[in-house]
């Protein structure tokens, strides 16, 4: 599982970064690395595009995993670059944003947006399959979540906008409930297209989640 992320627009970073006139950039050497948008070469390059707007950068690293407990480890082996800017620039996913600000007192800024936790299908094919919603109905869709798969996430499908099994939002993509269909079909449990299925509760998982196990 990775997480996908896609760098903000430079205009926006700009505008976050206004107000400091110091940064330390931090990026992943997993996942943003493997999506090119906080490897080595990304965090060298916005190194060099906010030395082009005379902002000063105190240091940079790769951190190989940016969102577990080597997070705090890392920093602290930086601490001095670190101490020496007003802010860090974040290029790793949300997680890595969240990790990053338990161990320093001073603002940590996100160059990327978070876009969702992936499988990877094939070689560089990546495919949101669940969105860890707490109220789990793959048993009765046949392994395929209509929350993830439906752009409209309808738990009672089709949706009148399905045309020869294709979504009315994306005419290029396979309607989720004619994929649950062909293989309820197959599996011999049709039966199961006829049950009502009532509103996602969404007490079921409040946010913030927490579990203690």
């Amino acid at each position: 599982m990775k997480s996908i992320t896609k760098q903000k627009s430079f205009d926006e970073i700009k505008e976050q970064l206004a107000a400091f006139d110091r940064s330390f950039i931090i990026g992943c050497g997993t996942c943003t690395t493997m999506t090119k948008t906080g490897g080595i070469d990304q965090v060298l390059e916005m190194k060099g595009r906010l030395q082009e707007l005379d902002k000063r950068v105190s240091g940079w690293m790769v951190i190989p995993t940016a969102c577990d407990e080597m997070t705090e480890v890392a920093m602290k082996e930086n601490g001095r670059a670190i101490q020496n800017a007003s802010c860090i620039l974040a290029m790793t996913c949300a997680l890595g944003v969240h990790r990053m600000s338990l161990y320093i007192d001073r603002p940590v800024i996100p160059a990327l947006d978070t876009l969702f936790i992936a499988m990877e299908d094939t070689p560089g094919y990546f495919r949101e399959v669940c969105a860890q919603c707490g109220q789990c109905v793959l048993g009765e869709t046949a392994g395929i979540c209509p929350i993830t798969t439906c752009h409209k996430g309808l738990v009672n499908g089709p949706c009148g906008g399905t045309n020869n099994g294709k979504c009315e939002v994306d005419k290029e993509k396979d309607c989720a409930w004619t994929l649950i269909y062909q293989r309820l079909r197959d599996q011999g449990r049709l039966d199961l297209m006829r049950k009502y299925y009532p509103p996602r509760n969404f007490h079921v998982a409040l946010r913030p989640r927490t579990i203690k196990i």
